[in-house]
């Protein structure tokens, strides 16, 4: 298969999706129209035919193989397809749910793209108002799509989920189910063949997979970018703050490409005590391994949930004297109260900003508010679905390190770098 031929690559969109589908297939299709330029022009020197008469081999090619008999005129430029595929999406009043494929799928590589953590209001067929859907009505409504696909003699399955559901419950601590590697077999059941997720919370749960692959994206190329906008990453007074044991190697992969110190929070908990939220917690104490005072404090989290816990170790680094905290998560569920809690902690000063990657659903309450900075990650899924489709290795967009380096030096050399100009720091 051409890397320039897109055909047979199909794109749906999972309830309360859209918007972020929308924009990785709005990618895709800049990617493919880039690369054709690209390659047209090369190729037209090589084998010394003109760009139109190669226009022509290429749409003689895709007539070929094309499904209907073509008419019309020949195209005077390269037509890239749209990929979305339109689902009609149904919830009945005891609460079952249908999905309908509108468009066909035989003989397509088909990626499903949803958000199953989005509590938003959503509009389906059957409710007359848009009604939020818990995790596990995003999950029946995942897998009769999945069946439906397979049904329709699609070529082969991807999901496509920035948030791996019940991630939290990869590991036993008595009578209880790992759900974490239940929602794997299912997949497995199905037919899925790949699963692309975002900073899966905990990478054991790639043990649980027998034939599908799990492919587990990083953002952190994408939030530095962001946080670039933010503070002056050659300051010298920057220094990396791990939350807690956890997330100690996730920071000092921080630490390492910018070249900063490493420190750590080490929380002691009273397990006697049940720790029902922030405010009613375990924690006894909190102690530093390292100096944050007069310092601007950069922490990295996989996920900001309540919150709770991360608004308590921003307290203490104020405490001991830190400048300005910034904390950069792969995905901002701000659940509950979140977003009131860390806007009154705002207000009072503890933190300056908090990055989180687009990822998952963020409502306008959200967004509006001054101490958040998304990070758009739509191209970095859009690359990797392209890279898969033709199979190519996705090797260079998982270990970023490169990019990272390269972005850190000039920003350290003083020199700008555009948002348009980062589709080019990415390979295709």
């Amino acid at each position: 298969m051409s890397i320039i031929k897109p055909h047979k690559l199909g794109v749906i969109a999972g309830p309360g999706t859209e918007y972020f589908a929308g924009k990785v297939v709005k990618h895709l299709r800049r990617l493919y129209i880039d690369r054709y330029e690209k390659v047209s022009k090369a190729l037209s020197k090589r084998h010394e035919m003109s760009e139109e008469e190669l226009l022509k081999r290429v749409t003689l090619l895709d007539d070929l193989d094309s499904k209907k008999i073509p008419t019309g005129k020949l195209p005077s430029s390269f037509y890239c397809p749209d990929f979305t595929i339109n689902v009609k999406y149904t919830r009945f009043a005891n609460g079952e749910e249908k999905a309908e494929l509108i468009d066909p799928v035989r003989g397509l590589n088909v990626y499903i793209i949803y958000d199953i953590s989005n509590c938003a209001p959503i509009k389906v067929a059957g409710l007359e108002n848009p009604q939020p859907l818990s995790v596990n009505d995003h999950l029946m409504f995942l897998f009769t799509t999945v069946d439906a696909v397979r049904l329709a003699g699609a070529a082969s399955i991807t999901l496509v989920l920035p948030t791996y559901p019940y991630a939290r419950q990869h590991k036993k601590a008595g009578r209880e189910a790992l759900t974490a590697s239940l929602f794997a077999r299912f997949c497995e059941q199905l037919g899925v063949e790949r699963i692309i997720t975002l900073d899966i919370h905990s990478r054991e749960i790639e043990n649980a997979f027998r034939t599908c692959h799990l492919e587990n994206l990083h953002g952190s190329y994408q939030t530095l970018i962001a946080l670039r906008k933010v503070i002056d990453l050659a300051d010298p007074d920057l220094v990396v703050v791990s939350p807690d044991t956890g997330a100690v190697s996730r920071n000092k992969f921080y630490a390492q490409g910018l070249h900063r110190p490493l420190a750590m929070l080490y929380k002691e908990r009273d397990y006697s005590i049940v720790s029902k939220d922030a405010k009613n917690s375990n924690i006894k104490s909190i102690n530093l391994l390292g100096d944050v005072r007069g310092k601007t404090v950069l922490m990295a989290d996989d996920m900001i949930a309540t919150g709770g816990t991360m608004i308590i170790a921003m307290r203490e680094l104020m405490k001991l004297g830190a400048k300005k905290i910034i904390c950069m998560v792969s995905l901002p569920f701000f659940n509950g109260n979140a977003v009131e809690n860390f806007d009154a902690a705002y207000k009072e000063g503890v933190f300056y900003r908090i990055i989180g990657t687009n990822a998952v659903y963020q409502g306008k309450d959200l967004l509006e508010k001054e101490w958040f900075v998304q990070a758009d990650v739509t191209e970095l899924f859009a690359r990797v679905i392209s890279r898969l489709h033709h199979g190519r290795s996705i090797s260079p967009l998982l270990d970023n390190r490169k990019f990272i380096q390269k972005l850190i030096d000039q920003s350290q050399a003083g020199i700008g770098l555009s948002d348009d100009d980062q589709a080019a720091k990415l390979p295709d």
